[in-house]
């Protein structure tokens, strides 16, 4: 396989509810995971160089859904199934970081 243009690493990790920490999952990951999922599909961009994976837990459960971006090695917070064709559009396809999305300094 070749180095992808891009790996998205979408967090899909699931707690049991009202866990102190909560998770990506109980705040939208697998809604998240599937609109990348079919962005990809509609945009053909696994055929294009471009990379999807789901995770478990990577970090910042609190600020969940994350999402991040290698080779840059961004992580965006917060993200909503909305959010997935911006992140596309100017990340993926034009290497511009949506700033609104990114991860504090302090946690990433």
């Amino acid at each position: 396989m070749p180095k992808p243009k891009k790996h998205v690493l979408v967090c899909i990790q699931a707690r049991p509810p009202g866990h102190p920490r909560s998770s990506c999952q109980e705040k939208g990951g697998g809604a998240v995971y599937q609109a990348f999922s079919d962005e990809f599909q509609k945009r053909d961009l696994w055929a294009s160089g471009y990379l999807l994976t789901n995770t478990g837990c990577m970090g910042p459960c609190d600020l969940g859904p994350t999402v991040v971006v290698y080779p840059e090695g961004l992580m965006y917070v917060g993200v909503k199934p909305e959010d997935v064709p911006i992140i596309i559009d100017e990340h993926l396809m034009f290497d511009q970081p949506v700033t609104r999305l990114l991860a504090p300094a302090a946690v990433w």
